[in-house]
């Protein structure tokens, strides 16, 4: 998997690519993605994890404040209100009422499902 990402120096701007094939496992991780930056950006470990925090900060606090957030090239990230609906304990049989609440769904973009599906190459 590669990323592009852009980085600004001393009003010298420049794309930057990093790539994640050296995990060690399946999952990526926020302590991944900020040794990525240590690694292949050149930030130091304390910015890139105060960056990756920083940004997943961002994204529950405009959630929880009940926005949207829409990435570019990736998805949507949108808060739903579900309504209450009755329910059942599978184990009784009795019913119980489920209260209303808000969930967060995600939606992939258009070109995130095409390099999914392997129709377009790696970014």
């Amino acid at each position: 998997m590669r990323f592009e990402a852009t980085r600004t120096m001393n009003s010298e701007e420049r794309v930057v690519e990093f790539s994640v094939e050296s995990l060690e496992s399946p999952a990526l991780t926020k302590a991944h993605l900020a040794e990525l930056l240590f690694e292949q950006i050149g930030l130091n470990k304390r910015e890139s994890k105060d960056m990756i925090d920083a940004f997943f900060d961002l994204i529950s606090d405009s959630l929880v404040d009940g926005n949207d957030v829409k990435i570019s090239g990736f998805g949507n990230f949108q808060i739903r209100t579900k309504a209450p609906r009755p329910g059942r304990n599978p184990r009784t049989g009795e019913s119980i009422p489920i209260q209303a609440r808000r969930v967060v769904t995600f939606h992939a973009s258009h070109k995130l499902k095409e390099q999914i599906q392997g129709l377009t190459g790696p970014a």
